[in-house]
């Protein structure tokens, strides 16, 4: 290896290691109580020791830090299975798969709640967030019309993928958890899901 390119290693090494820093930085603002009012640019660049033109030339601005934090915070929590969620060929097993692995999710990091507290008090987080949501929309619309294939209206896939969102979200789950137990928690929105799928299944066929 030449003397410049070990150099360039190096630099990307040393780049890596700081980017891995300031996220690790960000999301411990955001599992502190006050966290959340001082979540900035300079703030976090202090607390990962690094500069705020570091943080800047890493993430472009606090939009595209939140971003970086939300897509760690998904891999730590194993997002990732639900992709396999979304293959099952079976688009029932499919959505019981879903609310499983957003269960778990919705227990694990308390930066997850905080996030979601912080949306009431910041527009930035609350827009960032909103996005993030509407990917799970997204993904319970294709299963559910998936199960329901062409034998119900419009309207009533609408109206079960707008309660299964409700149900998957992390409002639901902090309302329900406490004195259960995940799976518990996990077992009722399951249920309930259920039940909405079952309605559309047993609705009257949409007109041909």
């Amino acid at each position: 290896m030449s003397k410049r390119s070990y150099v360039s290693v190096a630099r990307a090494e040393a780049a890596a290691e700081k980017k891995e820093r300031v996220i690790h930085a960000a999301t411990r603002f955001l599992r502190e109580a006050d966290g959340i009012t001082a979540f900035s640019l300079e703030a976090i660049a202090k607390a990962a020791d690094v500069t705020r033109l570091t943080v800047y030339n890493q993430f472009g601005s606090r939009r595209g830090l939140l971003e970086a934090v939300f897509d760690d915070i998904a891999r730590r929590g194993q997002l990732l299975r639900l992709n396999g969620a979304m293959a099952e060929a079976d688009p029932s097993k499919g959505l019981d798969l879903l609310i499983s692995i957003f269960c778990e999710f919705w227990n694990g990091d308390p930066a997850v709640a905080r996030l979601h507290d912080a949306m009431v008090i910041d527009q930035e987080f609350a827009e960032a967030l909103l996005q993030r949501n509407e990917r799970r929309r997204r993904m319970i619309g294709d299963l559910v019309a998936r199960i329901a294939g062409e034998r119900t209206t419009v309207a009533a896939k609408r109206d079960a993928v707008d309660l299964i969102f409700a149900l998957t979200s992390c409002g639901m789950f902090r309302m329900l958890s406490g004195a259960r137990s995940v799976e518990d928690v996990c077992a009722i929105i399951t249920d309930a899901a259920r039940a909405a799928v079952i309605r559309i299944s047993s609705a009257s066929p949409a007109p041909g």
